[in-house]
């Protein structure tokens, strides 16, 4: 095939695109709204995606996590003895700090979350759903946490389990509006507090409530006395550099290992993890998002391929005495038959470019009037023209085939 008959054949395309506005509009409407959900899907995953790995970054190059499994362990899954586990407590962080050279510090946490939601008050206000963490002074080192108010708890708090705490920006917004908060006395589940520090507030995805902004912290000593049941321990350890958190990492593996009593021929009963394991559930769940998003994109490109398809078909019907004429001057099977597929291929890439302009409408829209931010994955942009140039070819081969065999001398007949 000639780049002239192409030429040729993308000519006669527009010019029935032009000639037959609505029906072509409807014809290539299946295959628009096919790529404008993948192009618009796929934007905004790419950027919830970026701001979640982003977020993931804040949390440090050089933190480490110790709990007894890995984030998107499938629970179900575990045999009876791993559901035995031992949680974490304060044994093994001390261990890990005494013993890890690598180590700088080391947050052992404990949160809690009260059937039907923790409640905190300041006489007639209240913050809504908070979270309540137990915490040491390293905390603050670890998560290189900054008051905008205050101080933040001592080891002189834990150690006489002092009813203090220091609450998130959110919480602040809610009880003390227009007050300073430090030094006033607010009641945690009904239990009277003393605000000593404010966190400085945290901007993230949504509107800057990343979880951190609504939780308030409160001595571990106090915690554990208040909750003695729940004894259960979460650590956070940072990191001297992010150089060494290899050697990091196995050194808390060989402590952990020996203060927990690990046979050398069993598995270890805890996980070491880091952000890479974070990202990869991440990664995980967008997968299967990303998933989704073309199996209901491919409904939408099925009927603009069958649209395709029957618009062609009405095409060869319609210019049946030109297909003889053409027959009767030399033009041989291959010409007609490349002919109207590269029609049928111009109606879907028509089609595949207003859903890539309307889809980067759609998401930059979205991401203009919404916290949800705006990303466009190049990837996409050019596998939905490529789907939609694809789809075009698929519909137009019966039509074409059909053209190419269309006897020359019933063709002159027709009228």
């Amino acid at each position: 095939m000639t780049l002239m008959e192409v030429k040729e054949g993308m000519f006669l395309a527009i010019g029935s695109l032009s000639a037959n506005k609505f029906r072509s509009g409807l014809t290539i409407l299946g295959v628009l709204i096919g790529v404008w959900s993948v192009i618009a899907m796929s934007s905004l995953i790419k950027g919830l995606d970026d701001a979640v790995q982003e977020s993931i970054s804040e949390l440090g190059s050089n933190i480490l996590f110790v709990d007894r499994f890995a984030p998107g362990t499938d629970y179900e899954d575990l045999t009876e003895e791993q559901r035995n586990y031992k949680h974490m407590s304060m044994i093994e962080a001390q261990a890990i700090k005494d013993n890890c050279p690598a180590v700088l510090a080391v947050s052992p946490e404990n949160h809690y979350w009260a059937r039907g939601g923790n409640i905190i008050k300041y006489r007639d206000r209240k913050a809504n759903r908070p979270a309540i963490c137990g915490v040491l002074p390293d905390y603050q080192k670890v998560r290189d946490v900054s008051v905008s108010a205050g101080r933040f708890i001592t080891d002189v708090d834990n150690n006489v389990r002092a009813k203090v705490c220091v609450i998130g920006s959110d919480i602040k917004d809610a009880l003390f509006p227009e007050e300073d908060p430090i030094n006033k006395e607010i009641r945690i589940n009904n239990i009277r507090f003393t605000v000593i520090g404010v966190r400085e507030k945290n901007e993230t995805l949504f509107g800057g409530d990343d979880g951190m902004n609504n939780k308030a912290l409160i001595p571990l000593e106090t915690f554990m006395k208040l909750h003695p049941w729940d004894k259960y321990l979460t650590l956070t350890v940072s990191v001297a550099s992010a150089e060494q958190m290899d050697a990091a990492r196995e050194q808390m593996i060989t402590v952990l290992r020996r203060v927990r009593n690990v046979s050398y021929n069993k598995e270890n009963d805890f996980a070491v993890f880091g952000q890479e394991n974070i990202r990869e559930m991440v990664g995980d769940i967008t997968k299967y998002i990303y998933i989704a998003m073309v199996v209901i994109s491919s409904v939408g490109l099925m009927v603009g391929g069958v649209g395709v398809m029957n618009i062609m078909l009405v095409s060869v019907t319609e210019r049946t005495r030109e297909i003889g004429v053409r027959k009767a001057i030399g033009a041989r099977r291959n010409n007609i038959l490349w002919q109207f597929l590269v029609e049928a291929m111009t109606l879907s890439g028509a089609g595949g470019l207003i859903g890539i302009a309307s889809g980067i409408a759609t998401a930059l829209l979205i991401g203009m009037l919404t916290p949800v931010p705006f990303g466009v994955s190049p990837l996409f942009l050019t596998l939905g023209f490529v789907v939609a140039i694809s789809v075009g070819l698929v519909a137009g081969m019966y039509p074409a085939y059909r053209a190419s065999s269309v006897d020359p001398i019933e063709s002159l007949r027709y009228e």
